[in-house]
Parts: C-alpha cells; sequence; structure tokens
C-alpha cells in the first residue's frame, strides 16, 4: 500500500495536480517495483519541482537529470550515457518547451566536443565540433530549413583559423569545396563534383596570387582524364596534358 501511495504521488505532481507539499523534502520512486529507488524528486518549499533524478539502469547512480523552472517544463536535461557517473550530454530548452541545444561529450573525455543548435521548430540548424578536444571548436555545419547540411568549415590544422569550406545540395551531396592550403586564409585550391557526389574538377592556385594557375579533370569514375597549365599566368591555359 505504501509503494502504491507513492506511485500515487508521483503520478499527482508529473501531471501539474495539486499535491501535498513536503517543504525541502525529496520524493523517493521505484517506477518499476523492484524495490529499489530510481526516481528522486525534488521540491522546492513553495512545492514547486526543482529537479527530477533517474537511475535508468538500476546501477543505484544518477543517470539522469531533469531541471525544471517555474514547475513547468525542463529547462535542461543531463545524461549519463556510457553510466560512468559522469554525465556527458547537456539539453537545454527554451521556455515553451522546445529544444534550444544539445552539447555531448561523445568521447567521454570529461570535455563537450559537440554542440547542435535548434530552431523553435525542433529542426538542427547548426553544429559546432571539436575535433581534437582541445577545448576548441573547430569545425562548423549549417543545416538549411529542411534540416539537411547546406554548408560546413572547419580549422583542420587547428591555429584558429578556417582552412576548409564546403557547399552541399539540398541532399547533402557535396558540390563544392575550398582550401587554403597556406595558411593566409584565402582559398587557393578549388574542388567541384558531379551530381553524384564524385570529383570532377580541381582548381589551383600554384604560386598564391589569387589566380587559377592549374586545372585538373575528372571523369565520372574520378579518372584523371586533363590537367590545363597557365605558365606565365595570364589567366589562360597555354598547356594541356591529356591522359
Amino acid at each position: 500500500m505504501l509503494r502504491i501511495g507513492i506511485l500515487f504521488m508521483f503520478l499527482v505532481i508529473s501531471v501539474g495536480f495539486a499535491a501535498p507539499t513536503v517543504n525541502g523534502e525529496v520524493l523517493q520512486v521505484d517506477s518499476d517495483y523492484d524495490g529499489k529507488m530510481d526516481q528522486w524528486h525534488h521540491r522546492s518549499d513553495d512545492g514547486k519541482i526543482i529537479k527530477i533524478e533517474f537511475d535508468k539502469n538500476g546501477d543505484g547512480k544518477i543517470d539522469q537529470t531533469d531541471i525544471y523552472e517555474k514547475n513547468k517544463v525542463p529547462v535542461r536535461v543531463e545524461w549519463d550515457r556510457n553510466f560512468d557517473g559522469d554525465m556527458d550530454q547537456f539539453q537545454f530548452y527554451r521556455a515553451d518547451g522546445s529544444l534550444e541545444r544539445i552539447e555531448k561529450d561523445s568521447k567521454f573525455s570529461g570535455k563537450v566536443d559537440r554542440k547542435e543548435n535548434h530552431n523553435p521548430s525542433g529542426l538542427l540548424e547548426s553544429i559546432e565540433i571539436d575535433r581534437n578536444r582541445d577545448g576548441k571548436m573547430d569545425g562548423w555545419q549549417t543545416f538549411n530549413d529542411q534540416g539537411k547540411l547546406a554548408r560546413a568549415r572547419y580549422d583542420t590544422n587547428h591555429n584558429g583559423k578556417v582552412d576548409r569550406w564546403e557547399v552541399f545540395t539540398s541532399e547533402e551531396v557535396p558540390t563544392e569545396a575550398r582550401f587554403d592550403t597556406n595558411g593566409d586564409s584565402k582559398p587557393d585550391q578549388f574542388q567541384y563534383f558531379y551530381p553524384s557526389g564524385k570529383l570532377k574538377k580541381v582548381e589551383f592556385d600554384t604560386n598564391l596570387n589569387g589566380q587559377v594557375d592549374r586545372w585538373e579533370f575528372y571523369n565520372k569514375e574520378e579518372h584523371l582524364e586533363r590537367v590545363e597549365l597557365d605558365r606565365n599566368h595570364d589567366g589562360k591555359p597555354d598547356v594541356v596534358k591529356q591522359k
């Protein structure tokens, strides 16, 4: 009977109806009737939900925490996805309950290395990535209004400067990629792709004067077919090598 009473109190509180106020106390719940408490409902002095903690896998450790504001919807949810005792995913919500941002420690290293930003409709807007886990973001992906990848920028050598830019079709197929190979923040190599996503053409600015002077052309199997060179840098090819 005691367990039934506790479960009833949990149900009453979770749907927002009036319940007896226990100031400064924690309501413990055994949700699966296995004899072990697996939920802890924390309430403020005026009886409002502050946070709910969960032990989802029954190992005696909290692996999810929902933090509330004004007794309505969670403003933040934290997860321990690998059950090692450390929270490694954090979700942030707007006042209307819509998901705003997800932060993840994807490698379980103790550092957040991925941030996902969502619009009020729930669609993914952008992703920030720390690929070498040094605490600094070095990859940025932008998504279209359908939630598909549209553009990406990367700092591949982790010096704080973007040196790779990518553009995608509405179906997330790459159409163009640009590279800064000398670290001056200006692209000097350009790649273009077939609708299939395979490499079609590569352009080079070999003397870094801002003008393309080498062209490589590929067939649909990505085999090099032709190379054109502008040796005097007048913007026109003067040597053509056929493969």
